[in-house]
């Protein structure tokens, strides 16, 4: 990708009602766009975030045997009735629209319900399950106050998970697996070491539900940490009696605020219940499906990402979820031909800034606010050393190398 082919461009702008120090610095990059308060625009820099994300939550759900599929955003108001979750008393969160031919629908903020009666058309043996189904859907959530700009959003990413199970022995298998297999999502994504699995409320559904909280100091929670043991309480379940029932020591807890970035849920009978889905078992007995839910918000965590990795100059992507890997600038006429063809090589890995009207240090300065993970610079001085230079944004370490050591890089 060259730059001038780029419609987009950075700025030193940002909405006046823009308080998020990670959206500021995504909207100045040209990652985001800003429709209105709590809605937000991924322009193409943004995108190909947004999908490396999804892509490295994807690989890793399919490892451990889920199946993608894709489910509506418009809702039928029957099966939320038949689980008592269509009224706005229950819960306050829907955008709701008549229909010109008469009617209701709603726009979804979570699929229980439709995948609930979906798997009544695939599940009635015991020879059916387990099922475990995902999709990265856009969810609609009537916030009252929408802020953190992509990271509480009224119109967002997210990848739901559900699990159907045969009975809880069954579920809590499955649902261990996916724990251990959030905590390899978010070590891909750079945000592991600050990532911990934290009890929380379960509800109605469990004494305990799991959320994955990052230390964060623009966080919405507050959690008590035990960095030893990796787990922390959410604050909404702190007492002696989660302490004790986790066998952690209260001295050694620490407080410290957090962002929710993902979460698992338990939900046993819940929604089988109210929508009637069973299966026979092996003695050809009618049993109830065992239920359970899991989550990542895959734009709240591109904000989170921002938020934590980033620095004075700009923003600090993974390389695994960066947009591109090297960020390319040629000086002088013989470099800009060999920028050029490294870019027609892998067109993949370079953001090429070949744009004639800017300066050098426009260049580097853009370099650093994107987060792009390295540097490139090539330029006739160095090409007569037969050198270019590459540069780490994270560590700022500057390295030296041969051109055709670069191309094996770019293989």
């Amino acid at each position: 990708m060259k730059r001038s082919q780029l419609f987009t461009k950075t700025t030193k702008t940002t909405p006046n009602d823009e308080v998020s120090n990670s959206a500021k610095l995504l909207i100045r990059a040209g990652y985001v766009y800003k429709e209105m308060a709590g809605v937000y625009d991924f322009l193409p820099l943004g995108k190909r975030v947004l999908d490396n994300i999804m892509q490295i939550i994807r690989e890793e759900l399919n490892a451990i045997g889920s199946q993608e599929l894709q489910m509506t955003a418009l809702q039928n108001k029957e099966v939320w009735e038949a689980t008592d979750r269509w009224s706005d008393d229950v819960m306050d969160v829907w955008f709701k629209t008549k229909l010109n031919a008469g009617g209701e629908v709603g726009l979804a903020p979570t699929h229980e319900e439709p995948i609930t009666r979906l798997m009544k058309s695939y599940i009635s043996s015991y020879k059916d399950l387990p099922v475990y189904a995902y999709q990265f859907q856009t969810k609609f959530r009537n916030e009252l106050r929408a802020k953190s700009g992509i990271m509480r959003t009224r119109e967002f990413m997210m990848k739901d998970l559900y699990s159907f199970s045969k009975d809880r022995a069954e579920h809590d298998e499955f649902y261990e697996k996916c724990a251990d297999t959030y905590k390899k999502i978010f070590n891909r994504l750079g945000i592991g070491n600050d990532t911990f699995r934290t009890f929380a409320s379960g509800g109605a559904f469990s004494k305990f539900s799991d959320e994955f909280q990052t230390l964060c100091e623009v966080g919405e929670d507050i959690v008590y940490l035990d960095r030893e043991k990796g787990i922390a309480i959410n604050d909404e379940v702190y007492n002696d009696e989660t302490i004790k029932d986790l066998g952690l020591d209260k001295s050694k807890l620490e407080k410290c605020k957090a962002a929710e970035v993902g979460n698992i849920f338990t939900l046993g009978y819940r929604f089988s219940d109210g929508l009637d889905l069973t299966f026979n078992d092996e003695n050809g007995e009618r049993k109830k499906v065992f239920m359970g839910s899991y989550g990542i918000g895959p734009s709240r965590v591109m904000g989170v990402i921002a938020e934590k990795l980033s620095d004075e100059n700009g923003l600090v992507w993974p390389e695994e979820i960066a947009p591109y890997k090297y960020y390319l600038v040629g000086i002088g006429e013989a470099a800009e031909k060999i920028c050029a063809e490294l870019t027609e090589q892998a067109p993949e890995l370079i953001l090429w800034d070949d744009r004639k009207g800017a300066r050098n240090g426009e260049k580097f300065a853009d370099a650093d606010l994107m987060g792009i993970p390295y540097r490139v610079v090539i330029s006739d001085k160095t090409l007569a050393e037969s050198k270019i230079e590459l540069k780490n944004r994270q560590t700022g370490d500057i390295e030296l190398l041969t051109l055709e050591e670069f191309k094996t890089k770019l293989v």
